[in-house]
């Protein structure tokens, strides 16, 4: 049986259910997807203008480049370069309603 690393509960803490977690992934991911998107963009101008010989690749973050949006998103919940903030599970229990959650909740660069 494969186990997916980090663990549901590691990216939580304890403190965010599901819910939370894969909107605080999809907001990472779209972020990462346009910084990959900015710096490709920039890279294409540098080339098309002449002004340097480098390749695009060479000119995009590694981690932009070569790994999935999603996973480079799991992997900064993790080491703390995303962090979640919005409500929390006992703010949940105590009578929000998932429209609240979903619009208070986000995900934010540590950076």
């Amino acid at each position: 049986m494969n186990m997916i690393t980090p663990s549901i509960a590691d990216l939580t803490h304890g403190k965010f259910n599901r819910y939370v977690l894969v909107i605080a992934v999809a907001k990472c991911a779209r972020m990462i997807t346009d910084e990959y998107v900015a710096q490709r963009e920039l890279a294409e101008r540098r080339i098309a203008n002449k002004e340097t010989d480098k390749s695009i690749a060479s000119m995009i973050r590694k981690e932009y480049r070569d790994d999935k949006a999603v996973k480079t998103a799991i992997s900064g919940l993790y080491n703390g370069d995303f962090v979640i903030v919005g409500l929390t599970d006992t703010d949940t229990a105590a009578g929000e309603d998932g429209e609240e959650m979903s619009a208070n909740s986000e995900a934010t660069s540590a950076e």
